[in-house]
């Protein structure tokens, strides 16, 4: 009788392509959600210490809402290293302009802080609009 427990290896991991159209959705909502896909979370042969998950588009970030009084209250904070270097931007101003970077600040913060989830993050491509360049992986839409 074989009891041991099965840990996946690199070669059998089954890499998928996942869409999420991020319009009239919680920023945070779907940062979670995209945080689960990229680590794998939903598959059964998940494991902690392997790049199990899958690459994720999220699409019309731009669309995307954030509650109560964040859009005016919150605010991005970034230093450059030097004296006097802390740079401040408010979520508004991102939203408008960057809107896909607050979706990966946000997808990034619910990463492990490790090379692991750094390799994670470079799964992700966030488009401000509908349009994505990336037709040819024929991503699955991803409802939830």
């Amino acid at each position: 009788m074989n009891n041991k427990t099965h840990s996946v290896k690199l070669n059998e991991i089954e890499k998928k392509w996942y869409i999420i159209d991020a319009e009239n959705r919680p920023l945070g909502r779907v940062a979670t959600e995209v945080a689960r896909l990229l680590r794998g979370k939903h598959k059964p042969t998940f494991s902690t210490h392997i790049d199990c998950g899958d690459y994720v588009i999220v699409i019309n970030t731009d669309k995307m809402i954030l509650t109560g009084n964040k859009l005016n209250q919150k605010i991005y904070r970034r230093h450059s290293g030097y004296v006097g270097g802390m740079k401040e931007t408010s979520a508004k101003t991102m939203m408008a302009n960057k809107s896909d970077r607050v979706l990966l600040l946000a997808v990034k913060g619910m990463l492990p802080k490790n090379s692991l989830g750094r390799k994670m993050l470079t799964k992700v491509r966030a488009y401000k609009g509908s349009e994505h360049e990336n037709q040819a992986q024929q991503p699955e839409i991803w409802n939830f």
